[in-house]
């Protein structure tokens, strides 16, 4: 730390506190060039996580819309409320644990629909028919097709 009186790099901390909001640490410090005593405050950086749409938008990852979504798709259904969150779990994960702090929406899908696959047939195939985004009949048939190929 940099004493702002004269430059000097080396203080020692004379005290250190938790500010009112819990959100920074508050810092006294002494140079030990100089003597002064100055005060600095430490907060966490909080660089949002992001995914990539499909046009190449990037927006902040919301835990809330990957949630909503799910409990689209499985309205009415017998899944539960912990089935579904263990879901939203992973996908926030996916998107923590990537080294470049974002993932692309495509990888998210793909996830949250196998694991709805799994899950329940219905669910995943309403999931599905948003998120793949059909554009005509023959191509949702292809898709029950495929899932009761998988089936037998």
């Amino acid at each position: 730390m940099k004493c702002p009186f004269c430059g000097h790099l080396h203080d020692k901390v004379v005290d250190s506190r938790e500010s009112k909001e819990g959100d920074a640490i508050r810092r006294r410090r002494q140079c030990l060039g100089c003597q002064r005593r100055f005060t600095s405050y430490e907060r966490i950086d909080e660089i949002p996580y992001m995914v990539v749409k499909k046009d190449g938008r990037r927006e902040r990852f919301d835990r809330q819309k990957v949630l909503a979504g799910i409990l689209k798709a499985c309205e009415k259904r017998p899944v539960s409320m912990v089935q579904l969150e263990s879901i939203a779990d992973k996908a926030e994960t996916m998107v923590q644990e990537s080294s470049e702090r974002e993932a692309a929406t495509r990888a998210v899908g793909e996830m949250i629909m196998r694991e709805l696959k799994n899950l329940d047939k219905v669910a995943y195939v309403r999931f599905a028919s948003v998120y793949l985004d059909f554009k005509d009949v023959p191509e949702f048939m292809n898709e029950l097709k495929e899932l009761l190929k998988s089936r037998e």
